[in-house]
């Protein structure tokens, strides 16, 4: 299992960020989540802070380019193996960085990667 951090993460069930924490867990995965609003969702508490958390596998980003730059040196302190860009989160310049850090990029959506066994 991967330990996942979900960066973007909503309280709102609508939201897809939401869906991915739910799926996660449901998965087995054990999952860390950062956003604009303290909460719980699935049993998973949303932190508002930029907490050093540990042994991070992968970080699925619910942020659009924009929002993403103040967690570039956040997640490259992380040492993922990888994060991925869900739909609408794709940026080139945050790419290179990653690159430079030999963390993997994948340009996907979490939902569909744990939906085929992908994840």
């Amino acid at each position: 299992m991967k330990k996942t951090l979900v960066l973007g993460a909503s309280l709102n069930p609508g939201r897809y960020s939401n869906l991915a924490i739910n799926r996660l867990v449901s998965y087995g995965h054990t999952v860390e989540a950062v956003g604009l609003k303290k909460g719980i969702v699935a049993g998973v508490e949303i932190s508002t802070e930029k907490e050093q958390f540990k042994d991070i596998d992968t970080v699925t980003l619910y942020l659009n380019p924009k929002r993403q730059e103040e967690y570039y040196g956040y997640i490259v302190s992380l040492k993922p193996k990888r994060v991925i860009f869900n739909p609408g989160t794709e940026n080139p310049e945050f790419y290179d960085i990653l690159k430079k850090n030999n963390i993997e990029i994948e340009i996907a959506c979490t939902l569909v990667l744990l939906g085929t066994n992908q994840y």
